[in-house]
């Protein structure tokens, strides 16, 4: 998969809900996981994280919005479920991402969305919690950005072969 991402969180106050998105971050392949002004101690969380994700890739603490410091080039990507937000099945992710989730029981802060590039919104009828819709959000990217059989028309596995990727270092297989 080209480009990179990360994910984080503004204003979290749940333990288990920070170590459940850090784990699902260092699954799909995140590239770092940054929280804002998190309302718990995060060092917690690194003692009970049993994935290593904490090891794994960098880990950002922000003490507000201005001390955010993104990459270059990286784009800001709010998962708000607001009427006006981009349903997440018709969003194209930018290539380089940084998706913010907003705290458990309240919206991200206005000072946050005004930097953002984007808004999207899972289609449910409700909020739902943050670790699931970081994960759901981060599915979303893998599946539409990464090199994927085409969905076949009946159920069941794809019976066409992978798309071919350029430039891209496949192991050969020896076959006798």
């Amino acid at each position: 998969m080209r480009g990179y991402f990360g994910i984080g969180v503004e204003g979290i106050t749940k333990e288990a809900n920070l170590g459940n998105l850090v784990r699902s971050a260092h699954a799909f392949g995140a590239s770092f996981f940054f929280v804002i002004r998190p309302e718990i101690d995060v060092n917690a969380v690194r003692v009970s994280d049993t994935s290593g994700a904490f090891d794994h890739m960098p880990f950002h603490i922000w003490n507000s919005v201005e001390e955010m410091d993104l990459p270059q080039g990286c784009q800001l990507v709010a998962v708000e479920f607001m009427e006006d937000s981009v349903e997440l099945p018709s969003f194209r992710h930018p290539t380089r991402a940084a998706y913010v989730l907003g705290p458990e029981m309240d919206s991200i802060s206005p000072e946050l969305m005004a930097k953002a590039s984007h808004t999207i919104k899972i289609p449910m009828k409700f909020c739902i919690n943050v670790g699931v819709a970081g994960a759901l959000t981060m599915y979303d990217r893998l599946i539409s950005m990464g090199k994927f059989a085409e969905r076949p028309v009946k159920p069941g596995g794809p019976t066409e072969p992978l798309p071919e990727v350029k430039h891209a270092h496949r192991r050969k297989v020896r076959t006798k």
